[in-house]
């Protein structure tokens, strides 16, 4: 039985969707009938049930018909043939023109929010920040930019991808969080089409953001956005453009693109700069992620009347709580840590490190110093080292280069990593291409412990891990990454000493996974240029400033022995330490505790303390300075 009726359910929905695909006559048609059959029957029924109705049959005829009219909405008029046909007609024609205005109003409200739920519609606002595509940059680019916008009453962020409106704003929702001031404004559409970019208001923006989608074929995507972004916006006045590309063999392609006044970061070439600097300074991946995300102290650019005339020596001293390492000079140009003598004209701004651009305040008067605790560094005797790189990608090459720059002739560097032909090749030409460094290649798998326990890797000065690059379908690079730093810790835990290691990671969520120290440095390729894009979309001065840090050459940020400025075991203030460097040439920004290199969240890590506060160095702590390698 309840086979037969499932069966006849199935063969009635069959007849109905055959009936309902004829069109929109037919529709009509089986809606006219299904009113009648529905509304004549029970106009007959309310005529021969009321105790009014007409006794004779005509009368009766003529009350259902007014009740069939009213009901239908066809007037129902009674009088000669022609009278009721004509009254008829005038009913339909004005139901149908009265239907079809009510149908185009429903459909263009439709039609309306639609466009609204698809993200078709425009952003009228101004002086906000455009991001362009989607990718996991995303996130941190939008907290770093809800972070930065605190101070303020409102401020907006919109995004346009070719992603749905409703996906983006539930992973936004999901993984950023609350947003507090800043409203986040997601729009759909193409980013390589220049009518589809009007739909966030470039124009308008303070600055747009070009991100990268992580993929090597994407650089074009970023090209071809640039491009139709100059379409968009001929004239882009006070906007500033800042994009990315990973293959530094793009770069000059996508700033052509630019223009003069964008800025585009080669992700591998920052990458591959910063991982050298950190294999060589334990903490510095610490020290970046304080000065370039917005929750602590970040790179000010202030002007300051009262300093006009004076040295930027005596600058160094003048603020407690913001610490000065450079100046902005009157062309655009970034003056780091220039010389004790160096005059502050009227024009020039003060380079800090402050909590934010209202916290640069000059001191009542200048915090004291110490003279007795204060020493000096001695020369550096050149010393060889032996670094490990296990494992090969295309920064490898670009690794190997800048190690060749900062290390000391005599120093050895052996990679490991599969004896791919390709693999092999780089290799060969990075070895090649060395003048400093002894470059050893060894064929062997880094997430084999049998391939680990040969090397001694204790023996090293640092290490280096590095991900293979990512092909087709394959599993992410970052898995036999953790899987060796399983193997590190094992032999960390068998030895008993702590190894030196970075590791670069393609996904900032697993960095939570490594089964590594708490101090461990980590560089995040996609986290860290969506920290710099951030840093100089609210200032585009920061670009020159970037570019001088990550350069072998010139000033950078250095974590240099605490016994190397005052005396160990003795409590000093900051500013103590501060005058000490200046007198050596050189930017003090903060220190690095060894005792609590391990625990977090800031690992030891001070950036720009109080200059009144005090401070006792033991061994193994160092202080962070701006200064010549």
């Amino acid at each position: 039985m309840a086979e037969r009726t499932a069966a006849a359910r199935l063969r009635a929905r069959y007849w109905f969707d055959n009936l309902v695909a004829r069109g929109t006559a037919t529709l009509i048609g089986l809606l006219t009938l299904a009113c009648l059959v529905v509304v004549v029957p029970a106009s007959f029924g309310l005529v021969w049930s009321d105790r009014r109705t007409p006794a004779t049959l005509s009368g009766r005829l003529a009350a259902v018909w007014e009740s069939v009219g009213e009901t239908l909405r066809l007037r129902g008029a009674i009088g000669t043939p022609p009278y009721v046909v004509l009254s008829v007609l005038l009913a339909l024609v004005a139901l149908f023109f009265v239907s079809t205005l009510v149908s185009l109003i429903t459909s263009g409200i439709n039609e309306k929010i639609m466009a609204l739920r698809l993200g078709h519609s425009t952003v009228l606002e101004e002086r906000h920040t455009v991001l362009l595509g989607w990718s996991d940059q995303v996130f941190p680019v939008v907290s770093e930019l809800v972070a930065a916008n605190a101070n303020q009453r409102r401020a907006v962020v919109a995004i346009l991808s070719p992603k749905g409106k409703a996906e983006m704003e539930d992973e936004v929702n999901t993984k950023v969080g609350r947003t507090g001031t800043t409203r986040v404004i997601c729009r759909n559409g193409s980013i390589t089409d220049p009518a589809v970019l009007a739909r966030v208001s470039p124009q308008t923006a303070d600055a747009v953001l070009v991100l990268s989608h992580g993929d090597d074929g994407d650089d074009a995507l970023a090209v071809k956005t640039l491009l139709a972004l100059n379409a968009a916006v001929p004239e882009r006045g006070r906007t500033v453009v800042v994009a990315a590309v990973r293959d530094a063999r793009h770069h000059m392609a996508a700033s052509l693109a630019a223009g003069p006044g964008g800025r585009v970061l080669s992700i591998d070439d920052i990458t591959a700069r910063l991982i050298v600097q950190t294999s060589r300074q334990p903490g510095l991946s610490r020290v970046y992620q304080e000065l370039l995300d917005f929750d602590g102290d970040e790179f000010y650019m202030v002007a300051e009347p009262a300093l006009i005339g004076r040295s930027f020596g005596e600058a160094l001293l003048s603020y407690a709580t913001s610490s000065v390492v450079g100046l902005l000079r009157p062309g655009g140009a970034v003056d780091l840590n220039p010389p004790s003598a160096a005059v502050i004209g009227a024009d020039d701004r003060i380079v800090v490190v402050t909590r934010d651009d209202d916290t640069a305040i000059l001191a009542d008067q200048p915090p004291s110093v110490d003279e007795t605790a204060i020493t000096s560094a001695g020369p550096r005797a050149p010393s060889a080292e032996r670094l490990l790189l296990l494992g090969w990608n295309r920064r490898a090459p670009m690794i190997v280069d800048q190690l060749d720059r900062y290390v000391d002739p005599g120093s050895g560097l052996d990679v490991v990593a599969h004896g791919d032909p390709d693999i092999l090749g780089a290799a060969a030409a990075a070895r090649t291409a060395a003048q400093r460094l002894d470059v050893a290649f060894h064929s062997g798998d880094i997430a084999e412990p049998q391939t680990l326990g040969h090397l001694d890797i204790p023996s090293y000065d640092g290490v280096i891990v590095l991900g293979y690059d990512r092909s087709g379908d394959s599993t992410d690079p970052d898995d036999q990454t953790l899987i060796t730093l399983l193997h590190l810790r094992a032999l960390e835990a068998a030895t008993g000493r702590e190894l030196s290691v970075v590791t670069e990671l393609s996904d900032d969520r697993n960095r939570l996974l490594a089964p590594v120290g708490e101090g461990t440095d980590f560089i995040v390729s996609g986290r860290l240029i969506s920290l710099l894009m951030t840093q100089i979309s609210q200032n585009r001065q920061l670009a020159d400033l970037f570019d001088q840090l990550f350069t072998a050459e010139g000033d950078g940020i250095h974590l240099r022995p605490a016994t190397d400025y005052v005396l160990p075991g003795r409590e000093i203030s900051y500013a103590t330490v501060v005058e000490s460097a200046r007198r050596q040439r050189q930017c003090a920004i903060g220190y690095r505790l060894h005792a609590d290199a391990a625990i977090g969240p800031y690992y030891g890590v001070r950036i720009n303390p109080d200059k009144r506060g005090t401070v006792c160095f033991g061994a193994g702590d160092r202080v962070i300075v701006l200064a010549a390698d």
